[in-house]
């Protein structure tokens, strides 16, 4: 009997979670785990090493291999056989986001925001109560805004 495998760390929910071929559907859609879906950003978009990849989702680096082989693996085949990619589930974590406070530097985590739950620009830092901050990421900044675009903005992607 196979041992459960670890949690992969993700770094946020994905913008969308369909995709639909044009015309004619070649079947039934092919299932995408969120994990399987960030180790494709990771590798592929970000073009990070697999030691870096594995590492950033906290998993062992043949781990990682065997999750960005399978997810590889099912956007070919939906591409090829005109399929729709269905994005869901998995066996993963969602990471904390990191913020630096601009006024006085102070770096803190806050757990990944929910449906109705507080982005990045709504938070103070906790130390002086400053609104203005930075979100880290790998170490590094981004500027957290206050603007939303059609449901999405902020520092959370929501």
């Amino acid at each position: 009997m196979a041992r459960q495998r670890c949690c992969g760390l993700i770094a946020g929910e994905p913008i969308c979670r369909k995709f639909f071929p044009q015309g004619e559907s070649g079947g039934k859609p092919v299932i995408v785990q969120l994990e399987e879906l960030e180790a494709v950003r990771l590798k592929d978009i970000k073009d990070y090493e697999q030691a870096i990849c594995a590492s950033l989702m906290g998993l062992s680096r043949p781990t990682f291999q065997r999750i960005l082989h399978s997810a590889r693996i099912k956007i070919a085949t939906a591409l090829v056989e005109g399929r729709a990619i269905m994005i869901e589930g998995g066996n993963y974590i969602m990471k904390n986001r990191v913020f630096e406070c601009v006024e006085c530097h102070h770096v803190w985590e806050e757990v990944p925001c929910t449906e109705g739950g507080k982005h990045g620009y709504e938070i103070a830092c906790p130390q002086c109560g400053s609104m203005k901050k930075m979100k880290l990421e790998n170490g590094v900044k981004h500027a957290c805004g206050g603007q939303q675009h059609q449901g999405h903005g902020g520092c959370c992607g929501h």
